[in-house]
């Protein structure tokens, strides 16, 4: 049996606006998706049929990475991420399914987290039509703080630039990291999930739209790219209280561009009082929001009377790893 792990993100700045070339800043969380394979007499996924048509994530890493031709696999998956949220769990399912069948392949040989997160951008690619932004997929392979961005980033470590030829054309972006400092530790994330699921595709038209009728709403963009680096400023220098001021100054923003909710504006009221700062994390119109906090309890008891469903989790997790049996 070969077993592998992989975390969900968060996104603390950036949403939106990296959509037009500016920055964002993600992080690994300690929820995300285990996969476990084993040889067996026929293709199984959690004790189903496997439908290859209905997986498209893990036929491309398959057939189209791996050239599998092997003995039919049983293939268990399990999450603790919400689905459909903007927490990435289609990004770690690729990260976790890729980990889990190379050591199947080849047991003991060490994981090139790089090579995953690039044959797990490809795999969200091949799913969405040839759409897809590799952050989710760095985040969950990398872990620790995750940089995008169309261009390297000043005060981040570059790690590797990645392509992508989409059907509106070529995109190139670089994938930088930031250690997060050790004083962090004492601060955690909650997330609080609003119920509904999260339309990236149609909140990103949306706002396209917005700035083709309102074209000073672009300025947003800037702003939001000028938070983002405030925000890693204050990230690299473990400035708690000024990580969560930019947090908060995003979220006003993100509601101007018409993405928040009533109901993630709530959450996000509610936590506040015993947080440093909060947002919608995501694209919006559903999904999460996030708070940065030191009393993690109370903002999830916050969440919850708010109506939400709160998970918490320290920043920056360790990236996809094999779980050797």
């Amino acid at each position: 049996m070969a077993s592998a792990f992989a975390p969900g993100k968060c996104i603390l700045f950036g949403e939106h606006a990296v959509v037009f070339g500016h920055p964002a800043l993600a992080v690994a969380i300690e929820q995300g998706v285990s996969v476990k394979i084993e040889e067996s007499d026929d293709w199984t996924l959690e004790g189903s049929q496997f439908d290859p048509s209905r997986h498209p994530h893990i036929t491309h890493i398959l057939k189209n990475v791996f050239n599998y031709s092997g003995p039919p696999l049983q293939i268990d998956v399990k999450s603790s991420l919400f689905s459909a949220a903007g927490m990435g769990s289609s990004a770690a399912l690729s990260n976790a399914f890729g980990a889990a069948l190379h050591e199947h392949i080849s047991p003991g040989e060490s994981i090139d987290q790089i090579r995953l997160a690039r044959m797990a951008h490809s795999a969200e690619a091949n799913a969405q039509k040839g759409r897809a932004s590799p952050t989710d997929t760095a985040t969950s392979a990398l872990g620790g703080c995750v940089v995008v961005s169309d261009s390297k980033v000043p005060g981040t470590k570059h790690v590797f630039d990645t392509s992508l030829e989409t059907p509106e054309g070529s995109r190139s972006w670089s994938i930088n990291t930031v250690q997060i400092p050790r004083e962090i530790e004492e601060s955690w994330l909650v997330l609080g999930y609003s119920g509904i699921g999260s339309p990236t595709g149609k909140m990103v038209a949306n706002v396209a739209r917005l700035i083709s009728k309102r074209p000073e709403r672009m300025e947003d963009m800037g702003r939001i790219a000028n938070i983002t680096m405030a925000g890693l400023t204050a990230l690299s220098a473990a400035n708690l209280e000024a990580l969560g001021m930019a947090m908060d100054a995003c979220h006003e923003i993100l509601k101007n561009l018409e993405v928040s909710t009533p109901k993630l504006d709530r959450m996000v009221q509610a936590a506040r009082p015993h947080s440093l700062g909060a947002k919608l994390t995501g694209a919006g119109g559903g999904g999460c929001m996030v708070a940065l906090t030191k009393d993690p309890n109370r903002v999830s008891e916050a969440i919850e009377v708010a109506g939400g469903r709160p998970l918490s989790t320290r920043l920056g997790a360790e990236g996809v790893r094999s779980m050797l049996q």
